[in-house]
């Protein structure tokens, strides 16, 4: 048998390990000095992040037109106005996630404490109700991001997220606002929209169900594949903010042209990618 000294410390452990596990309270979530969250499902409440992965909106080219609806959008809605959730779709690595977090900060240092930012995988959809419930009760102005999201056939979470942005008898709380961020416009694959289309029995219903998600956000904003020269504008941008190049402008266009090559294809990911690999190549921290 563990001898009082040995038993004590365990039970204490024990202890700390029952209370990590053990549910928060289903009252409002405190969100202390942190302005940015994950949702934890394990938990129903949010993690910090006290470093959020993001570059400043004046950084983002390309997308001014788009930047500019979000901005105003998000500004609104931190002031207390009527605002819509927004769903940005199209092209792979064109900036939709970078811009949200960009919009974010940029809200936030106009407004310090004025807006949280909370990101949702779309895995954890489901648990939104719940969130929203327990987001409803504070007085903090509250943005939802989910990044990727999309549905696959079979899958009826997508049901959830409709109820909670527009329908429902509760609806959406004031003081919550959904982002979202899409490589498709109705969230779902083509094949499968088509599948219903001609297999239901009444197609146009079938389809209607499946793309009325989409029509739950108020703004659309589409992100479209970039030509070469917004690619090379991107790349200037990032390398005039780090200081990258030497100044041989020359140089830097063929590189950025055989990166882009090398890959592909051309966007901001990719332009990102190569400042970062020329950061590295010139000894330089980003």
């Amino acid at each position: 048998m563990l001898d009082e000294d040995r038993l004590v410390p365990a039970l204490e452990r024990i202890a700390a390990a029952l209370e990590r596990m053990s549910p928060v309270p289903a009252g409002a979530l405190e969100f202390g000095r942190a302005s940015a969250f994950l949702f934890d499902p394990a938990t129903g409440g949010l993690k910090p992040v006290t470093r959020v992965n993001r570059v400043p909106l004046s950084l983002l080219c390309g997308i001014d037109r788009v930047a500019d609806i979000l901005l105003d959008n998000t500004r609104r809605f931190a002031r207390g106005l009527p605002a819509n959730n927004a769903l940005l779709w199209g092209a792979r690595g064109m900036g939709k996630s970078s811009l949200v977090k960009a919009v974010h900060a940029e809200v936030e240092a106009e407004r310090p404490g004025g807006l949280m930012l909370i990101e949702i995988h779309r895995e954890d959809i489901e648990r939104l109700p719940h969130l929203l419930q327990r987001l409803g009760r504070s007085d903090r102005h509250c943005l939802l991001f989910c990044d990727d999201l999309s549905f696959d056939a079979g899958e009826t979470s997508y049901k959830s997220l409709k109820a909670v942005l527009e329908g429902g008898i509760e609806g959406r709380p004031e003081n919550v606002l959904f982002y979202a961020t899409s490589n498709r416009r109705h969230l779902m694959p083509r094949q499968m929209i088509d599948n219903e289309r001609s297999t239901a029995i009444n197609p146009g219903e079938a389809v209607e169900e499946k793309v009325s998600l989409s029509d739950r956000f108020g703004l659309w904003l589409g992100f479209h594949a970039c030509d070469q020269e917004t690619y090379l504008a991107m790349v200037r941008r990032y390398a005039e903010h780090f200081g990258l190049g030497g100044g041989d402008a020359e140089g830097l266009r063929r590189a950025a042209l055989e990166w882009s090559t090398t890959r592909g294809n051309r966007s901001g990911r990719v332009a990102w990618q190569f400042i970062q690999d020329l950061a590295g190549r010139e000894g330089r921290r980003i």
